[in-house]
């Protein structure tokens, strides 16, 4: 799966283990960024309802959870030969990610470019074409020039980003046991109000750092609007527009509140980072007026970037490099 902040890669053991300890058949991923969480939880057996509002996070649902593999490996497999074979072609996306700005090679952004122009041509049903670009998604991540996120890209060029693109099979997953997953495209208040399952796993943003801010190429590639950009990192301009309470500081808690208050699900998992915008007790007290609260608490290395440090646009560090572990809280809510 692609480099993520916010990933819980390490924390999945422990999500799976605590849902599948109150006997949950069905859950929802309510913020479900990479799916992560949900393939996890697919793997399990459990029927995933993914959401996510970003359409590259809504892309990986389609491919890790909707998506089964007894109805799309054939195609696939035809598929991804076909398409690395498709000529280079330097457009708009290799001006904009490998000139103007660097997150990929030259070389390797032309054939992003084309094999994106390919999929898009096939006119193909959107299960099978998500699995596709989130086979896209991955190759370019292999060989970006970034410390995960991008809002920036290295100085000097990663070793990866010399390396030739290379499309793989993603791991999608036979069919749960528990039923076929979804995935929607909705604002989160909106899918809390119209999803239902047994257990509902929270996991959203918890500072002012926009996951389409973050991830803004992906998101590029996986709409194909070649939008207008600004700044060093040829952001969407888009991220200045789609604004979230989940990453103002004084909406943040409101926004979690409401949706603690209607979503439909008899357990609530609830995972929050002693990053964010909410104290671990104010937190507690939200989930409180839901039901009975227990706090599980497991500490991480903070994402690659941040042990890094920061520099300015010549190159100079600047700053001091702050702690480099955090806490997550899984708030657990009956």
């Amino acid at each position: 799966m692609i480099k993520y902040l916010g990933s819980k890669r390490l924390l999945v053991p422990t999500i799976v283990e605590t849902i599948t300890a109150v006997g949950a058949r069905s859950a929802i991923d309510l913020f479900s960024g990479t799916s992560r969480v949900g393939h996890a939880l697919k793997r399990a057996g459990l029927r995933v309802l993914a959401n996510d509002h970003n359409a590259y996070a809504a892309t990986l649902a389609r491919c890790y959870v909707e998506a089964d593999l007894e109805e799309i490996e054939r195609d696939v497999a035809r598929l991804l030969p076909e398409l690395a074979r498709t000529p280079p072609s330097a457009g708009w996306f290799t001006e904009t990610f490998a000139v103007r700005a660097r997150y990929f090679q030259p070389k390797n952004a032309a054939r992003i470019e084309a094999i994106r122009d390919r999929i898009a041509s096939m006119s193909l049903p959107r299960p099978l074409e998500s699995v596709l670009l989130v086979s896209l998604m991955e190759a370019a991540d292999r060989v970006d020039s970034t410390t995960g996120v991008q809002m920036a890209f290295l100085k000097a060029w990663a070793a990866r980003a010399s390396n030739d693109l290379a499309l793989r099979m993603p791991d999608v997953l036979a069919r749960a046991a528990n039923g076929k997953g979804e995935a929607h495209e909705l604002d989160a208040k909106v899918a809390a109000r119209t999803l239902s399952a047994d257990v509902a796993y929270i996991d959203p943003p918890y500072n002012q750092h926009s996951y389409l801010g973050n991830y803004h190429v992906w998101e590029t590639l996986v709409r194909w609007d070649a939008p207008s950009t600004y700044g060093i990192a040829e952001k969407r301009v888009d991220v200045k527009e789609r604004k979230s309470p989940f990453n103002r500081r004084h909406e943040i808690a409101p926004a979690i509140g409401d949706i603690l208050e209607t979503i439909d699900a008899r357990v609530v998992v609830l995972s929050f980072s002693n990053e964010g915008f909410v104290t671990r007790d104010e937190m507690e007290a939200l989930c409180a007026k839901r039901g009975r609260v227990r706090v599980i608490d497991r500490d991480y290395p903070r994402y690659v970037g941040a042990r890094i440090g920061i520099y300015n646009p010549k190159g100079e560090k600047v700053g001091k490099i702050g702690r480099l572990r955090n806490t997550e809280h899984l708030f657990v809510i009956e």
